[in-house]
Parts: structure tokens; C-alpha cells; sequence
């Protein structure tokens, strides 16, 4: 096993970790906060959403058009058994963005069977509106009488916040200038769902397998959290910065 990842290696990665993951978590509640009123639907999708204020708001047909495929098409498949029909308007019962802690299951290879963990990102998370959280969709999936009624609004609320960010470019823009990357993933148990997810630009990762399966046994718990990626914090960058540093040098001037 590598010296940097001796137990007391790995302890004083876990706290700084924990640390990095504390105050960027934190920094990005409250950004979301801020900037909520622009994740509500009516923005890009004008008077298709119930209760929007009437007017007309440009894209919104084409960006419901867009949407209504995406829902036609996940509802359809075998997974989620829906009708392939979308409300009509659509019914939004929340619009604050929230946060949640991404996790995954992963094989250690340590033997010939391996070991299945379940491993946290602490730097990233999944983006859903309040009381619409991924671990619901799942228990909604996995029903075997499940409640076509509420499974139908997972779908929309989530297919909504994709549509929202989708079609804002400037609201990924103003995340990345805050160093927080959003970004459209799958995950295999819930089909073709885009899943949106936000992710700080310091990364996280995983050490050799052999560290974590020990970990594990050390603790008791089939349960790891992956550490800070350090050479992220040297190369630290701001956008902003390095456009007005180019600019600086292209026009010969120099910084005192």
C-alpha cells in the first residue's frame, strides 16, 4: 500500500476533506438561494406551467415541445410503465432548488468475488427541486404498487429543472465563474432520466482499491468517502482573471 494512504494519511485527508466539503457546501446553499427565483419554470416555459403569470415568454413552445418528448419517452419505457401523455398544464408543487449528496455503489477488486461499497462524493450533488429527492424516485421505481400519481410528478418536476437549465445558459455561467460546474448525467437505475448535477471545481477521488476495502474493515461499515483531489488546489484558476491577464498582454501592457 502506498505511504500516502497509511491510515493516518488517509485520516488527514478525510478531515480536510470534510473541511473543503463544509465550506463549499455551504457557499453553494447560499448561492442557490440567491439565485432561486431563476430556476423557476415560467421563465423558460412561459404559460405552459400552472400558475404562471400569462405573457409571452419566447422559446416557451419550443422548450415544452422539447420537454413533452423527453417525458414521452422515459414514461414509455419499460422502467417507468407511464402513460406517454403530459399534464396539461404542468403542476409544479416546488420550485427551491435543493442539494443532495451524491453516492454510488463500487466494486473493490481485494479478492476474487470483490466488494461491493457504498462510496459519497462530497463535492458533488444532485440538483431537484425541494421534496422531490432522488432517494424517493428510487422507493417510487422499486414499488410494486407504486403510485403512478406521484412517479408522474418525479418525472415532470425533474424533466422541468432540466429544461430550466438547459435552456439558461447564463445560469451554468454565473455557477462556473462561482466554481461550481453543472452538469446532465444518467444514473443506470433510473433509466434515461437526465439527472442534473452540480459539482464543485475541486474534485474528489477514490485511492487504490486495497485502501478502501481495509478501511472498511477498519470501521465495520461497507460505507467510504472519497478524498480530495489536492493537485485541483494548485491549479486553481478564475476565468474572469486569466480573460483580464490575456487581455493585459495582448494590448503590451504590464501588471505593476
Amino acid at each position: 500500500m502506498e505511504d500516502r494512504y497509511s491510515t493516518q494519511k488517509l485520516l488527514e485527508l478525510r478531515r480536510l476533506t470534510r473541511a473543503i466539503a463544509d465550506l463549499m457546501r455551504n457557499r453553494l446553499r447560499e448561492y442557490l438561494a440567491t439565485l432561486s427565483p431563476l430556476f423557476r419554470p415560467g421563465i423558460v416555459l412561459g404559460e405552459h406551467v400552472s400558475g404562471s403569470a400569462r405573457g409571452t415568454v419566447k422559446g416557451a413552445e419550443s422548450n415544452y415541445q422539447e420537454l413533452k418528448g423527453l417525458y414521452e419517452s422515459i414514461a414509455g419505457s419499460r422502467l417507468y410503465s407511464l402513460s406517454r401523455e403530459v399534464p396539461v398544464p404542468l403542476e409544479i408543487m416546488s420550485t427551491t432548488p435543493e442539494m443532495i449528496p451524491v453516492d454510488y455503489a463500487y466494486v473493490a477488486k481485494g479478492d476474487p468475488e470483490g466488494k461491493t461499497i457504498t462510496i459519497s462524493s462530497p463535492l458533488k450533488w444532485v440538483l431537484c427541486y425541494s421534496n422531490f429527492p432522488p432517494s424517493r424516485l428510487r422507493e417510487l421505481l422499486g414499488a410494486k404498487n407504486r403510485n403512478s400519481n406521484e412517479l408522474g410528478s418525479f418525472l415532470v418536476h425533474y424533466l422541468v429543472l432540466h429544461t430550466v437549465l438547459s435552456k439558461q445558459p447564463g445560469l451554468r455561467g454565473i455557477f462556473g465563474a462561482l466554481h461550481f460546474r453543472i452538469v446532465t448525467e444518467q444514473a443506470p437505475d433510473l433509466g434515461n432520466l437526465p439527472l442534473t448535477c452540480i459539482c464543485s471545481s475541486i474534485s474528489t477521488q477514490r485511492p487504490p482499491d486495497e485502501v478502501i476495502i481495509e478501511s472498511t474493515e477498519i470501521s465495520g461499515m461497507n460505507l467510504f468517502e472519497e478524498i480530495v483531489n489536492l493537485e485541483d488546489l494548485k491549479l486553481w484558476r478564475d476565468p474572469l482573471q486569466d480573460g483580464l491577464l490575456e487581455l493585459v498582454q495582448k494590448h503590451g501592457a504590464a501588471l505593476p
